[in-house]
């Protein structure tokens, strides 16, 4: 018995500690996925895309199930480590399971190897996990479909990931949207990276924020799913970046101005 734990505590996996010990959350949640009363919570809508200084992750605020808004004020962009940011569209609470795992990863490979874990590791960590998750996902209990930025500071470079609900993962070199809404605005992010005012890669911290905000506010219009700022509320999109300094969101006070010269026409 010691053998083997000091066998995966050499490794730095944590998740695979969990499942040795016996620890690791159920996977499958047995008679549920014909149980049509059951509604879940599901979140919407995120995106990303490389900016001049990183990359920006935004989401809306709104969960669903089914028809009726659960919540308003729920967070889909969700820091690991430092130097780390996913983003979620489906089901929250696996989501954020996901997110702590992770974390809690991240975190015991540094201690026990006495060195962070590669960008290459931490990429593959999370697509682990959503490999664990597909009989959950196929039952349509706990599907997500996350993206994942990270900045490298060995490269000195911010990588960005798409995974779908199976765990497969893509590197994406411009931009990314999933979720209900997505499909509202990955034409614009397209037409904004080839003919708007300047590529996406060149844009500034600011001119990516707008474009943000406006990009979420498409969605909702179309997508009911997807919920809608309300200044009057003080509430807002959850728009973070990744940069060589590490993670940063953008405080309420700084997105009520940003909001404001986004909104307007001129």
């Amino acid at each position: 018995m010691i053998e083997k734990f000091e066998k995966i505590h050499s490794s730095g996996d944590f998740i695979e500690l969990l499942k040795r010990s016996g620890n690791y959350p159920q996977q499958v949640l047995s008679g549920i996925s014909n149980n049509k009363a059951l509604e879940i919570p599901q979140g919407t809508t995120v995106l990303a895309f490389h900016y001049r200084d990183g990359i920006i992750v935004a989401g809306d605020r709104r969960a669903t199930a089914g028809n009726s808004i659960m919540y308003d004020r729920c967070d889909k962009v969700i820091p690991i480590d430092d130097y780390s940011l996913m983003a979620i569209a489906g089901v929250p609470a696996t989501a954020f399971e996901m997110a702590r795992m992770l974390s809690h990863n991240f975190e015991y490979y540094r201690r026990s190897q006495l060195r962070a874990m590669s960008t290459e590791g931490k990429v593959r960590a999370l697509s682990k996990l959503l490999k664990d998750n597909v009989a959950m996902a196929l039952q349509g209990v706990g599907g997500v479909s996350p993206l994942f930025a990270i900045y490298d500071t060995q490269q000195e470079k911010a990588f960005l990931y798409f995974y779908d609900m199976l765990g497969a993962e893509f590197q994406i070199l411009t931009h990314v949207a999933t979720g209900s809404g997505s499909p509202m605005i990955k034409g614009i992010l397209e037409h904004e990276n080839l003919w708007g005012i300047s590529s996406l890669g060149e844009r500034s911290e600011e001119e990516a924020t707008s474009l943000s905000i406006r990009l979420l506010q498409t969605a909702a219009q179309f997508d009911s799913a997807t919920g809608q700022a309300r200044p009057e509320d003080k509430l807002y999109p959850t728009i973070a970046k990744i940069t060589k300094e590490g993670y940063q969101f953008i405080p309420d006070d700084e997105m009520a101005t940003i909001y404001k010269s986004s909104m307007s026409r001129s």
